[in-house]
């Protein structure tokens, strides 16, 4: 019992002289890009424009990962459950890590288990609506919508599953404009977009991408508005929201981030920071990123992502109060 006692304090600092030592030679193997969504998506684009550069910053691979389902928790579960070695870098928002908690009684994570690494951009919210549908614009839409609802057909909205930030939008249109609307949840943007192309859903309020600009031009679906005050600079062809008569505040936009484990070793943390930071600034990322309507994130330091990160649960938690989301 005494030998034991005296080898502890050994045994101890083996492991945390091999911790530190990993974290030192960190990356020694390729990374993935943990995307928490299907292929094909505006998610899944932004890791792709992402990680070629990224690469080239940790001077070693970057893998693209895609894995969907319960608003993307499944993927946020997967990381806590993966060592805290920097191998595994989330791709999140407020749907996968804020939101998806307090909508989904079965997701046991907590926003407070992920630190954000630093933010990538920030998506405008495309107002879209199926090729068929009878309406130009977001005025025409809300007459139409209540009408439907009156008729006994209220109109659907998809979303990118319950509690997602695309749920809570489209619950609360219904209940500002006080129509009901039906929610549909799919396990990624791919699938939903799939069904509206296809007719099956009315509606989708997401990220705006260029795919879909080329998708109205074919007449395969509508875009009534983009959620911004006024008329953005690369978007003037399409009206704001505060353009409409009866939904002018309606405003919203969605931030994407970079995320690891909260306790992965500070030094691996700041290679990432200092990786990813880099791979902001190379222009085949901005411009990539741009050309799908993101705009690029100005760098943080730890200390003000930790702060963003902070804030963007306190509002997002809000939201979701306001609407009285219920864990189900």
């Amino acid at each position: 019992m005494r030998f034991l006692t005296k080898l502890t304090p050994v045994l101890m600092f083996a492991v945390l002289f091999g911790m530190n030592a990993f974290a030192d030679n960190y990356p020694s193997k390729p990374v993935t890009i943990l995307v928490p969504y299907p292929p094909g998506g505006l998610s899944d684009v932004i890791a792709r424009t992402v990680n070629t550069s990224l690469a080239k910053n940790m001077g070693q691979t970057v893998l693209v990962d895609n894995l969907g389902g319960a608003s993307g928790s499944i993927a946020a579960q997967k990381v806590l459950n993966a060592p805290a070695d920097g191998q595994i870098i989330f791709q999140g928002s407020p749907n996968e890590l804020i939101l998806a908690p307090l909508a989904i009684s079965a997701v046991k994570l907590k926003s407070e288990d992920f630190r954000l690494i630093q933010m990538i951009a920030t998506a405008q919210i495309a107002f879209l609506a199926r090729k068929d549908l009878p309406v130009n614009n977001v005025d025409e839409f809300l007459e139409y919508a209540r009408k439907e609802a009156k008729a006994g057909r209220p109109i659907t909205f998809a979303s990118v599953g319950p509690g997602s930030f695309y749920h809570l939008l489209g619950e609360h249109l219904s209940n500002i404009t006080n129509i009901p609307m039906t929610h549909v949840p799919y396990k990624g943007a791919a699938p939903a977009n799939q069904d509206l192309l296809g007719g099956q859903v009315d509606i989708f309020l997401a990220p705006f991408g260029k795919a879909y600009e080329e998708l109205q031009k074919q007449g395969k679906l509508k875009i009534l508005s983009i959620l911004s005050s006024d008329r953005l600079e690369s978007l003037k062809e399409y009206p704001a929201i505060g353009e409409s008569k009866n939904l002018k505040n309606f405003t919203f936009n969605i931030w994407t981030g970079y995320f690891v484990k909260k306790e992965t070793p500070e030094s691996i943390v700041q290679v990432i920071h200092k990786a990813i930071t880099e791979t902001l600034s190379d222009p085949s990322v901005r411009s990539g990123l741009e050309a799908n309507s993101q705009l690029v994130a100005k760098p943080l330091s730890l200390q003000d992502a930790s702060k963003a990160y902070s804030e963007g649960i306190t509002q997002f938690r809000a939201i979701a109060k306001s609407i009285n989301l219920q864990a189900q």
